[in-house]
This record gives structure tokens, C-alpha cells and sequence, in this order.
């Protein structure tokens, strides 16, 4: 989305909403939001809307590594809502289908992943077990090399967030929200122990409930207030590519084990509609700074292995990113106690949880209901 300013002035309406944040899940409240006659709401955002962890982010929704069960099912209803979600709007809106695919190449991790398969298929996830052919029928381009096990989850999808973030705001516009981007918070006003007003550099803008979809800045604005929202560092690199040939046929999602496992981790990719990949490697809630153009190259390089038809696209400097990361990683989701208009919407997982959080945050902060799927998530369960 460009950096512009939305909608001078509301309409006038009953609950005057303002979301920092305008990011995925910020960008998708928003719009649940933005559907409400009883609302005015405007959206702040420190930098272009998109331009943080979700632009960062592998953006790859699933319930696959989710644990425990509860947690599991949290973001298998999220999955499935993404579906839905795609219903409501015309046209793209950056979801791309296709489901996830794995393989190993060691005994034990495929013993691992034989094992893992058959835990969600009891918790109901639409995922199996494939053969080497079945593979290659899948993506007859892939060179897995050594196959001992491997599966498909066949609801699994991969988002172009910054697609999905401009249509969920110009939805919202069309609403009559506004949408103020390089817009930094630097406090609140509280009157009677609850944020009537969010201060920016150059004004104010009042309100009846803030909300915090700040991704990592989040912890720093809470204390604005002395709220306390524990977070984790948890910096992470994916890298983008030049474009090139069409590499992925039918999946949306591929993870490739490491030729070398003393060397390297597993390898994560997708690819875009204009042709340019993204590449990863380790889990999504792996710690890696390396933000180099030797990692990159090397990243890659190994990608080529399984993918010779990438062939001489190249691999982009891309910044570390760092993702938002509550200290048990878990989200964080609700009003506070100490500010009873203050409401938090913080994960990891935000891709995947952005349709569910969104739809679902919007009841509660304008119905004044306490969703019961949101009760493990509570702040207060730090103390």
C-alpha cells in the first residue's frame, strides 16, 4: 500500500476505536471493525502499513507444529477461516492455495514426522502420509534426492501479505476509517485510569478503546502505562529472490531437509505471483541474524538443489526481521485489567491467526463479551 493518509475526517459514529498497528493482524481487526455502523476507527501506523514482522514473516498458515491440542485447534480454526475470509472480498486478496509438503531424509526424523502425522490426523487435520511418487506427481520438477517419509497437508496456504494487508485497508476506507501510516505513538492521555486520548508527534486523537496490534513495539507502548507485555527477542531471515520459472506447480509450501545436518537446518520455501521465492530455513520460531549475501547466496544454492529450474535468479539482501514473540509464545489477546480500555492483540502465528483474531477481537471489544476460545490467552496469566 502506498504511504498515504486516509479519510481526513470520520463520520460520526458511537465507539471511537483506534488501532496501532497496521500490520496483518492489525490490518484485519481493522476491517472486521470498519463492518460495524457503531464504530469510528482509525488505524496508526509508525511506518507503511505491512512494512514489520509481516513483511518479514514466511506467511505460511497452518496448524502443523501447533501445541498443545488447544492451541492446535486455535489456529485450525483460524486455517479454516482464511476460506471464508476470501469469500467476503472480489478478487485476490493474496491467499495462495496449493497445501504444504515435507519429506526426510534420516531415520529419525522421519520416524519424527511419521509419528507427528498421525497425532493431527487424530486431532482431525487434513494432512497424510505420500510416497516418493506421489511427490514427484505433486511437483514433477522437485529432485528430493533421498525420500524415508513424507507428507501432505493439503489445507495449508501461504499469504502475499502485503495484498492482504492494502485490501483489508481499503476496505476499511471504504468504511470510513482512517489510516494514518508514518504515524509513531509516543503516548496516551489517561483520565480516571483508562486512555481517552494516543499522542502523536504532531496531535491527538481521542478515543474509547486503543488497541495494541504493534507486533514487537507493542511491549514498549504498554509501558507507556505501565502495562507489562512480556516478549521475547526472536530475530529471523527470509529471503527474497529475483524472479524466475515457475518452480512450484501444485504446493503452496515446501520443507526440504538438509543434505548436511551437522551444517545446515531444514529449508522452507514458497513462491510469489511475479515469480521471486522466498526462503527460509529452521523452524518459524528459529533464531537466525545471519543477514548477509553469503547466507543468502547460500540459502539458495541449497534451494537450487531441489529446485534446478530456479536457475539464475538471484538471492536479495533482505534485513533481519524480528517477530513478535510473547514470552511463553503464546498470543496475548484482551482488555488489561490495570487499563480496562486497552485492549492487546499480540502473537506470533499472526498470519495464521489473523482471520480468527480479528472477527473475534471485534466482539469483544465492541459487544462486551469475553470470547471463551481467548481464556488461556489472557495477559494476566504473566502475573
Amino acid at each position: 500500500m502506498a504511504n498515504r493518509n486516509f479519510n481526513p475526517s470520520p463520520s460520526n459514529k458511537r465507539k471511537r476505536v483506534v488501532i496501532i498497528g497496521a500490520g496483518i493482524v492489525g490490518a484485519t481487526l481493522g476491517y472486521h471493525l470498519s463492518r460495524r455502523d457503531d464504530v469510528s476507527l482509525t488505524l496508526l501506523e509508525r511506518g507503511t502499513p505491512g512494512s514489520g514482522a509481516s513483511g518479514h514473516s514466511f506467511a505460511w498458515a497452518n496448524a502443523f507444529g501447533k501445541d498443545p491440542r488447544e492451541y492446535h485447534t486455535l489456529n485450525r480454526r483460524s486455517l479454516d477461516m482464511w476460506y471464508r475470509l476470501a469469500h467476503q472480498f472480489e478478487g485476490d486478496i493474496g491467499i495462495r492455495y496449493g497445501g504444504e509438503m515435507r519429506w526426510e531424509n534420516s531415520p529419525d526424523r522421519a520416524a519424527q514426522l511419521r509419528q507427528r502425522i498421525r497425532q493431527i490426523q487424530a486431532w482431525g487435520y487434513p494432512c497424510r502420509l505420500i510416497t516418493r511418487d506421489e511427490m514427484l506427481a505433486l511437483e514433477p520438477h522437485l529432485q528430493p534426492g533421498e525420500v524415508l517419509a513424507a507428507s501432505f497437508s493439503e489445507a495449508d496456504v501461504h499469504i502475499e501479505t502485503d495484498t492482504f494487508i492494502d485490501v483489508c485497508l481499503q476496505s476499511a476506507y471504504e468504511s470510513g476509517a482512517v489510516v494514518h501510516s508514518e504515524t509513531e505513538v509516543t503516548g496516551f492521555v489517561v483520565h480516571n485510569g483508562s486512555i481517552t486520548a494516543i499522542k502523536t508527534a504532531d496531535t491527538e486523537f481521542p478515543c474509547d478503546v486503543a488497541v495494541l496490534a504493534s507486533g514487537v513495539q507493542t511491549t514498549a507502548l504498554g509501558s507507556l502505562v505501565d502495562v507489562r507485555i512480556p516478549q521475547q527477542r526472536s530475530p529471523g531471515i527470509v529471503i527474497q529472490t529475483t524472479p524466475c520459472a515457475e518452480v512450484l506447480h501444485n504446493v503452496a509450501i515446501i520443507h526440504a531437509p538438509p543434505m548436511d545436518a551437522k551444517r545446515h537446518q531444514h529449508l522452507h520455501l514458497r513462491q510469489l505471483t511475479d515469480g521471486s521465492l522466498r526462503i527460509g530455513q529452521g523452524t518459524q520460531e528459529g533464531i537466525n541474524r545471519d543477514d548477509s549475501q553469503q547466507h543468502a547466496d547460500a540459502l539458495l544454492d541449497r534451494a537450487k538443489i531441489y529446485f534446478p529450474a530456479i536457475g539464475d535468479a538471484k538471492a536479495l539482501p533482505t534485513p533481519v526481521g524480528y517477530r513478535p514473540m510473547p514470552l511463553d509464545g503464546f498470543p496475548v489477546l484482551g482488555f488489561t485489567k490495570a487499563v480496562p480500555n486497552l485492549y492487546i492483540a499480540l502473537m506470533h502465528s499472526g498470519v495464521t491467526l489473523a482471520p480468527l483474531v480479528g472477527e473475534m477481537a471485534a466482539l469483544e471489544i465492541i459487544d462486551d463479551v469475553q470470547v471463551e476460545w481467548f481464556k488461556p490467552y489472557r495477559l494476566e496469566r504473566f502475573g
